[in-house]
């Protein structure tokens, strides 16, 4: 089982257990500000299901179908975790339109928002491990799964200090208003995923500094070709695409020009894990003379 699943796994396990302690807390509470924090677990139930679908679809080798693939797998599942959580937010809105028009005291809140705060630590230990394995591992689902347990934290500790406002005051209406905090915080969340993978899914170039550290390599490693242009790159899951032409002189064997493709593509990966390079080998005749200069 690679990693990227086993933390697929774990984020539906630790996503059960959240749910049944931001539960068991409404529960005990009646408050609808931690109800709407249960309902965004339960999103991140669907969503940790839907991530580990998607990681497990990715790691599919390419085949004749997909010859390049099924790294963008990753992509669907965060723009549709993106999409679930927006539909969250609007049942949170939901509940906090009714809690307005109809406040209910809150009962054994203590106990309550303990059981909550227990449930918002697991959230938080894990949202971290999500990120910075998910950003190691270069995996959209998983960084898109810690992003969302993020904004889930803040919600939890937000509500925790609005419910501890509304029985130290008295003001009923709080506790509505802070759901509808929730969900607009929610939205925002929702938003972020959904924007981040559909760069991906657009076959979006990489980033300043990768394509920067690209050209640098090609230039370094290029020794004996004319020059490299029409560069382009794009990025995958966490596979990176990569291709350019090559204009080697009349002069060059077909073996020395494989020789030099060889070593450019050995530095490329090198430089960037998980890459995936074309190179098309072009005669003199065929340099643009702005494309990247071979030191």
């Amino acid at each position: 089982m690679s990693q990227t699943v086993k933390l697929a796994v774990g984020s539906l396990v630790v996503g059960l257990l959240v749910l049944a302690l931001k539960t068991l807390a409404w529960a005990m509470t009646g408050s609808i500000a931690l109800l709407s924090d249960a309902m965004e677990s339960t999103v991140n139930v669907v969503a940790a299901i839907v991530a580990l679908i998607a990681v497990r679809v990715a790691a599919i080798p390419a085949d004749a179908n997909h010859p390049y693939g099924h790294h963008k797998a990753e992509f669907l599942s965060a723009v549709l975790e993106g999409a679930m959580i927006i539909v969250a937010a609007l049942l949170i809105l939901r509940e906090a339109t009714l809690g307005f028009l109809d406040p209910r005291p809150l009962v054994a809140p203590v106990e309550g928002l303990l059981v909550n705060g227990a449930a918002g630590v697991v959230n938080a230990v894990w949202c971290w491990v999500l990120i910075t394995r998910g950003r190691k591992l270069r995996s959209p689902a998983l960084v898109a799964d810690g992003r969302h347990l993020l904004s889930d934290v803040v919600s939890s500790v937000g509500v925790t200090i609005g419910v501890l406002a509304a029985i130290s005051s008295g003001w009923l209406w709080l506790d509505p208003a802070l759901a509808a905090l929730v969900a607009v915080n929610v939205l925002w969340s929702g938003w972020r995923v959904m924007s981040s993978s559909v760069s991906g899914l657009m076959d979006e170039s990489v980033s300043d500094d990768v394509l920067a550290r690209v050209r640098e390599v090609i230039s370094l490693e290029a020794v004996g070709a004319v020059e490299a242009h029409d560069l382009r790159t794009r990025h995958a899951g966490r596979v990176t695409f990569i291709d350019f032409h090559l204009v080697v002189t009349g002069a060059t064997t077909v073996a020395a020009a494989h020789d030099i493709c060889d070593r450019i593509e050995a530095a490329l990966h090198r430089e960037v894990p998980d890459s995936r390079i074309s190179i098309h080998v072009e005669p003199e005749h065929k340099a643009k003379h702005n494309g990247i200069v071979v030191l």
